[in-house]
């Protein structure tokens, strides 16, 4: 259970990070061209999700 405790804590700190790139954007630290990690983000978090579902 510890394992999938620490892949749930490393889904949700994915989610912070890419709140944080939004919230970036929005206040003009980042332009565009820094944001093109969306796709990456979004594949990470459906294999996080991936193997927790599997633990269950």
């Amino acid at each position: 259970m510890e394992k999938k405790r620490f892949l749930e804590i490393s889904r949700s700190s994915l989610v912070e990070i890419d709140t944080q790139l939004i919230i970036g954007k929005e206040l003009h630290y980042l332009s565009e061209n820094d944001l093109n990690f969306n796709e990456l983000i979004n594949i990470l978090f459906a294999k996080l999700s991936n193997l927790i579902f599997k633990i269950n």
